[in-house]
Formats: C-alpha cells, sequence, structure tokens
C-alpha cells in the first residue's frame, strides 16, 4: 500500500510537476543552459582563482575587512555531485534500460537538458539568501523561504524533511549498497565494513563542510574521470557498433522497432523518472551546498550547480547506458546493479564486478558525507545548540550507517522516497514564487558580460524591495 502510493505521487504528479517547471524556467531565463554553456565551464575552470575570491565573504557586518575560510564554487560543486552521483547512476540507469528499453537513456537526456534550468534557479536563490556562518557561508530552500517568502512553517518543514531524509534514511541506503557490493565481490563481512565506514564518516563530518568538500573535490574527479574512462574503454573497444547502439537508443525512444518496453511511453516515463531522481534537479538537496560558495554573483554558482547537472546525467549516467548497451545484454532478463555488473564483466572480464564494487564504494562513500551536510546545514537553520548537532553527528554518521550495514531497507526506501516527494513539492513551490529574482539575476549578470566585465558583481542595493533580508550581498 505504501509503495503503491508512493509510486503514485512519483509517476501521476511530481514528474509532471517538475517537467513543466523546468519548461517555464528554461523560457523565462532564455534558455541559459544551453546559451550560457560555456560560461559555466570558463566559471568552473576559474573558480579557484584569487580574482574570484575577492567577493562577498571579505566584508563584516561591520563592513571591516576579515579573513575568512572560504568554499570555492568547485568544492561546491563537488559536495552536490557527491550526492548527485551514487548508486542510481549504475543501478538506476540499468534499471530504466531493462524495464523501459533503450530508449530511456534518450529521454534521460531530454530531461537533463530540461532540468538543469531548474538546478540554475534554485542553486542561485541559495545564494542570494544565504548567510554568515563562522566557517563558510550557509544557506538553502529553508532559508531563502524563511527570508525570501517569511514563511517559517513552511522553511521548518523543508528542514525537517530533508535532515530526515538525506541525513538519515538515504546515509542507510548507502551504507547498505556498499556493504552488498563488498560481500559480493569479495566476501567481507558487512558488520566489518560498516565499522570501517562508520569510522571513515565520522573521521569526515566531524571536520565540517571544510573537510567535506575537502574529501568531496579530490574523491568526486577520481570517481567520474575513472568511470568514463572505462566507459571510453569499452566503446572504444566496440567502436564499429556503437552507431548502431546510438540508432538503437533513438529509435526505441520513438517507439521504432521497440526490443524492450512496452511501448514508446514506457521508455519515456522511465527515462524521465531516472533522470530527475539522478540529477536532483528542484528537490532543493543541492542548493544547500551551493550557498557555501563565495562567489561575487549570485548567477555565477547557479550556472556551475547547472553544469552538475549535465555531469550527473549526460556523462555519468551515459556511461553506465553504453557500457549495458554495447554488451547486448540489456534484454538479457538482468536488473539493476546485477545487469552493469555483468555487463561489465562481459567487456572486461573478471576484473569487471570488482571495479564495480569500488565504484559503489566511491560513489556511495561520497554521498554519504554529503548527504550528511544537507542535514547539517538545516539543523543549523533550526537550532544553533551545539549538542543537537553533536548528536545529528554521531546519529548521521554513526548509527544509521551501522545500521544500513546490516538492515533490510525497503521499508526506508519507501518513506524517504515520501518525505523526498513533500519537500520537493514545498520547494518547487517557493522556486516559482521566488524566480523572478533570479530572472533579475540573470539578466543583470549578461549585461555585465556584455560590457566586458569578467568578473561580474552583485549588490543588494540593486533589489531595494528585498535589501534588509540579503545579508551577504
Amino acid at each position: 500500500m505504501l509503495q503503491s502510493f508512493n509510486d503514485f505521487i512519483w509517476t501521476y504528479i511530481l514528474v509532471g510537476l517538475l517537467i513543466a517547471c523546468g519548461l517555464w524556467f528554461t523560457w523565462k531565463t532564455k534558455f541559459v543552459q544551453f546559451r550560457m554553456l560555456r560560461e559555466m565551464i570558463r566559471l568552473l575552470k576559474d573558480s579557484g582563482t584569487r580574482e574570484e575570491h575577492e567577493g562577498n565573504s571579505q566584508k563584516g557586518k561591520s563592513g571591516i575587512i576579515e579573513k575568512t575560510k572560504h568554499i570555492t564554487s568547485f568544492q561546491a560543486f563537488a559536495v552536490s555531485l557527491a550526492t548527485r552521483v551514487g548508486t542510481g547512476n549504475m543501478a538506476g540507469v540499468a534499471t530504466a534500460i531493462a524495464i523501459g528499453g533503450p530508449g530511456a537513456c534518450f529521454w534521460m537526456w531530454v530531461i537533463a537538458l530540461i532540468g538543469s534550468a531548474t538546478a540554475f534557479v534554485e542553486s542561485t536563490l541559495a545564494q542570494l539568501f544565504k548567510r554568515r556562518h563562522q566557517d563558510s557561508f550557509i544557506g538553502g530552500p529553508a532559508y531563502y523561504i524563511a527570508k525570501g517568502l517569511h514563511s517559517k512553517w513552511m522553511s521548518w518543514l523543508f528542514a525537517i524533511l530533508i535532515t530526515l531524509t538525506f541525513g538519515l534514511s538515504y546515509n542507510s541506503i548507502q551504507s547498505n549498497t556498499i556493504c552488498g557490493a563488498m560481500e559480493q565481490a569479495f566476501g567481507w563481512n558487512p558488520v566489518t565494513v560498516g565499522i570501517v565506514l562508520v569510522a571513515l564518516s565520522l573521521l569526515i563530518v566531524f571536520g565540517g563542510i571544510q573537510r567535506i568538500a575537502k574529501v568531496s573535490s579530490v574523491l568526486v574527479p577520481v570517481m567520474a574521470v575513472g568511470y568514463l574512462l572505462l566507459a571510453l574503454y569499452v566503446v572504444f573497444s566496440n567502436i564499429t557498433i556503437f552507431p548502431d547502439v546510438m540508432k538503437l537508443i533513438v529509435e526505441n525512444a520513438f517507439g521504432v522497432n521497440q526490443a524492450v518496453g512496452g511501448s514508446v511511453g514506457a521508455a519515456m516515463m522511465v527515462g524521465v523518472k531516472r533522470g530527475l531522481f539522478s540529477n536532483e534537479a528542484g528537490e532543493g538537496s543541492a542548493p544547500n551546498v551551493a550557498a557555501t560558495a563565495d562567489v561575487s554573483h549570485p548567477v555565477k554558482q547557479g550556472l556551475i550547480q547547472a553544469l552538475g547537472v549535465f555531469t550527473d546525467t549526460l556523462v555519468v549516467c551515459s556511461c553506465t547506458a553504453f557500457i549495458i548497451l554495447v554488451s547486448g545484454l540489456y534484454d538479457s532478463g538482468l536488473n539493476g546493479i546485477n545487469l552493469t555488473q555483468t555487463a561489465l564483466q562481459s567487456e572486461v572480464g573478471e576484473a569487471g564486478p570488482v571495479f564495480v564494487a569500488v565504484a559503489i564504494f566511491l560513489f556511495a562513500f561520497s554521498s554519504i558525507i554529503g548527504n550528511y551536510y544537507y542535514g547539517e546545514a538545516n539543523i543549523r537553520f533550526m537550532t544553533s545548540n551545539k549538542w543537537v548537532l553533536m548528536a545529528f553527528r554521531i546519529c548521521s554518521g554513526g548509527v544509521v550507517v551501522m545500521f544500513g550495514a546490516l538492515a533490510s531497507l525497503d521499508v526506508v526506501w519507501t518513506l524517504g522516497d515520501i518525505c523526498m516527494a513533500v519537500l520537493t513539492f514545498v520547494n518547487i513551490l517557493a522556486i516559482l514564487l521566488l524566480g523572478k529574482y533570479v530572472f533579475r539575476l540573470a539578466d543583470d549578470y549578461r549585461s555585465q558580460r556584455r560590457k566586458g566585465i569578467k568578473n561580474p558583481r552583485f549588490s543588494k542595493s540593486q533589489f531595494p524591495e528585498i535589501q534588509e533580508d540579503l545579508e551577504c550581498w
């Protein structure tokens, strides 16, 4: 009953809502995800430069220049990508292909192109309404709901739900996946793996966002580049059939010679859902870390986070899809991570399952520490009591990680997804109401760039109607 209710919410309501919002934001931002793709890449490349850090973090409330610790745009990008790129990129994509056929990949790409506009809007808002904190900035949907919409109950509802969903429920799921993969590949006892995971998780989360950002900025490039290189090896080893694979994807996306799945509708729905769940655009998760970056204009981090959607779906998810389709095993009856492991084994031999296990560890562990930070940011929104934060760190990085290593998590998955559905509704409503500020910010950024200004800057005096709510500008 619970699972049926969850499927109904996601399939018939949220998917349509997220697509509609993505199209609306694409139009209102003047197709920002396409027209400013080169600018996204430039900003990410320049995110660690001194010029970028001469931004809004240097002046304290008194106006005196202060020395602050900086979270760079790239570090914020890496932390958000750490949660986006998880086990779903390997298991979820395989399930989409098994159910919807090769055509699901096409619709997965389409939704990434649409959803990146939503990611741009929510992350730009997180930057606009961010607050100062002792070792970085802090923000997210709870903060822009509280300051932008002045709705305390709505902001608290979001903060509670995202803490329960990411900081607790999803962390147990990630640890469960890691332990299962290690047991299958190496025969390691889940208890032992769980203890190691707890130790590593606590070591990192007790270092706060600074340590989380540093670890993520190393782990994410390693795992993404490694997986991309493996996929390229598989593709180039089968380069003669790659054009046929692309033809298969397009034909099945529109119901031509349907190989797997009931219809074009099955391919479309499964591909859309997989893309949305993977890149998290509109769910309100990535804005929590997008707010931590030190930039001179809110649009900068919005553009970089939009690039994160492309990286997750068009790069990492596509790697899994190509490995499966090139192997020819997409209609073998296998599903989920078993399909990915079997496909990889058929291409690279016995090392395939081992590589998948290592990749799952990197993907899932980076998600654990990223998920934890989403909880921390919202715990800090609700209370400044250090003992509450201490209890959350122990629970999120320790108790639930160990629980996930040992438990069966079907109910946890379902409850977590229902919580995610509610917080997505809350976030979508908020960004629809506050999106007008983002449209103005985008126009201002483009105007400065057209004037030849390489490093556009924003001042809260440009928004006199909400000037008092903009602490950091």
